[in-house]
């Protein structure tokens, strides 16, 4: 079993999109091994999307990550990386093809409801910025 993290952008809370996105990955499979809403701060935001620093994009995504609350998921399951990226489709949701979360959902390459890890590496950094080791469940 494999576990990622997925992250219910601040668009995706204020449009009400929460139960719908996890509803979704639950009919999939995945099991919620820890969930929670938070704000994250501006330095959460920063160490989060550290693999982007310096690029022109940057600052205006930690401002929007900080903008309002996030929901922040750890599902696990089969080849949970791969197979969640696939269900949420390309970064933009205008390219992003129907039944995909951001092909049904996004707004704008920016506001694209969800982020979820790109691999195993980046599962642990992500995780360790949001999680306590003892707020994630395993039974």
């Amino acid at each position: 079993m494999e576990r990622t993290i997925v992250i219910i952008k601040p668009d995706g809370v204020r449009r009400g999109l929460v139960g719908e996105i996890l509803s979704r990955f639950e009919k999939k499979g995945f099991k919620i091994r820890a969930l929670k809403m938070i704000r994250l701060s501006r330095e959460q935001a920063e160490k989060l999307y550290d693999i982007h620093f310096g690029k022109s994009f940057f600052n205006d995504l930690v401002n929007y990550m900080t903008s309002g609350p996030v929901v922040a998921v750890i599902l696990e399951g089969d080849n949970a990386v791969n197979a969640v990226r696939l269900m949420i489709g390309p970064t933009d949701g205008s390219k992003a093809p129907p039944g995909t979360i951001r092909g049904d959902y996004s707004l704008s390459i920016r506001e694209n409801v969800i982020h979820a890890s790109d691999s195993i590496d980046r599962v642990e950094h992500e995780v360790s910025v949001i999680f306590k080791p003892e707020e994630i469940y395993d039974d």
